[in-house]
């Protein structure tokens, strides 16, 4: 699964995309605290990836992804799109 992060979201990764292993579907919630857990401390200065996360919107293969409990599968792109121009 490539998961893509983009502007606050790419910054508090500390990384603008990256791929993550799994045999699986995974759900949004489930691929969230993975996230999370894979980056616990922000860059200096970056409000950390678990303060990021709950504000995205995030795509599945350019759809909008609104149900955190639906399965995402593995070969999927995830894109991470926090608020743009307050928002």
């Amino acid at each position: 699964m490539l998961v893509r992060y983009f502007a606050a979201a790419a910054a508090a990764a500390g990384v603008p995309e990256e791929e993550i292993s799994t045999h699986t579907g995974i759900t949004r919630e489930d691929l969230q605290q993975l996230l999370v857990s894979r980056h616990p401390v922000p860059p200096p200065g970056e409000p950390s990836l678990a303060q990021v996360l709950p504000r995205c919107s995030w795509l599945v293969d350019a759809v909008a992804a609104r149900d955190p409990r639906a399965p995402i599968s593995p070969a999927a792109t995830v894109d991470v799109l926090p608020p743009f121009a307050g928002g």
